[in-house]
């Protein structure tokens, strides 16, 4: 399929790759905007979701596997820790520890699949999770504590998802739209409970923005760019979710993570986006060598 493609095609890929971590990037401030509690948004999300995935799929069926249950239920969970991070943490810290999520899947390929670590591996991941303490102790209360833990249960449930869905035998696809109907079941009860429940035109807004642009479409555009772009390059453009992430959630709230929460964001995401390269320049480097 990827020699019939044209310059163009791959542009379209791109781009929809970037709408992606743009429209991904607006969690936070739809999050920040809404008073109720992290599970009733939650639910919001995943309730429009699930329509608009559904007319996107042009069914509503479902047709899973126990491997893609497996990454459905990990994607269910990192979704509610991020939403419960990003309440209790600044919008910029709960991304970027999160963004834990590839020093997870390396730790589990070296501890479990044995797999040998080169040593540029090793110093990109020491360097992330260094960036990744600085944001975790920036500032730290008890609210604002719990809030970085779940930033971290959010990585490891995301490192989980990838591992899942490497399997070839899950399908990410379904899961993606699985996820959603979990999410809305766990989480629909809370919505009942919620003391901070309101209706005004100003939250109906960021919950429309939050289901219908955040969600459903950044995810239906998530979905055309992989089939387009390969893998290397669709991570390296969606860092700049976590980049844009932090700016609208200051102008719209004025909240800004700390000094030290600062130097991690950019230690993280200058990490990560290393790790992403680095397979690219070893192979062009064998290339030269063997010419």
């Amino acid at each position: 399929m990827e020699n019939n493609l044209t310059k163009k095609d791959f542009a379209k890929g791109r781009l929809y790759i970037i709408g992606t971590a743009l429209l991904w990037g607006l969690a936070g401030v739809c999050v920040k905007s809404i008073p109720w509690n992290s599970i009733s948004i939650m639910a919001a999300r995943c309730g429009i979701g699930i329509i608009m995935l559904g007319l996107w799929r042009k069914s509503f069926s479902l047709h899973f596997n126990k491997y893609t249950l497996f990454g459905s239920v990990m994607m269910s969970c990192t979704g509610i820790l991020y939403m419960m991070a990003i309440k209790l943490s600044t919008a910029a810290t709960a991304i970027v520890l999160q963004y834990m999520a590839p020093i997870f899947v390396f730790l589990y390929a070296v501890i479990f699949q044995k797999r040998k670590a080169k040593l540029s591996e090793t110093l990109i991941v020491l360097l992330v999770f260094g960036g990744c303490l600085l944001s975790f102790i920036d500032e730290l209360d008890p609210t604002r504590l719990l809030g970085n833990t779940l930033g971290v249960l959010a990585g490891i449930s995301f490192a989980a998802q990838i591992i899942g869905f490497s399997d070839k035998r899950a399908d990410s696809s379904e899961a993606m739209y699985l996820s959603n109907i979990i999410s809305f079941i766990v989480c629909l009860p809370f919505m009942f409970f919620d003391k901070n429940m309101g209706f005004s035109p100003e939250i109906i807004f960021w919950v429309l923005v939050l289901g219908i642009f955040q969600y459903g479409l950044a995810n239906i555009f998530y979905a055309k760019g992989c089939q387009i772009i390969n893998k290397i390059e669709t991570s390296l453009l969606l860092t700049i979710e976590p980049v844009f992430n932090p700016i609208p959630v200051f102008l719209v709230t004025g909240e800004k993570p700390g000094i030290l929460a600062l130097i991690g964001f950019v230690i993280v995401i200058g990490g990560i986006t290393l790790y992403g390269v680095l397979p690219v320049l070893e192979k062009k480097k064998q290339t030269q060598k063997n010419i």
